[in-house]
């Protein structure tokens, strides 16, 4: 899959590693801003009580 995706992106090699590292870095921005605050809601971990057993 990385091997047809860096083939698909146009330039030279160093231009390829900076297209490659923004994909990247948008990637895990789409991840933290977007679909990680969405699934959280949906996850058994959100209801954490934390106090005296007794």
């Amino acid at each position: 899959m990385y091997a047809w995706l860096y083939g698909k992106l146009p330039g030279p090699t160093p231009l390829r590693v900076v297209l490659v590292l923004a994909l990247l870095a948008a990637v895990v921005l789409l991840l933290m801003e977007v679909v990680f605050p969405a699934v959280d809601a949906l996850m058994p971990y959100s209801d954490v009580s934390v106090g005296n057993p007794g």
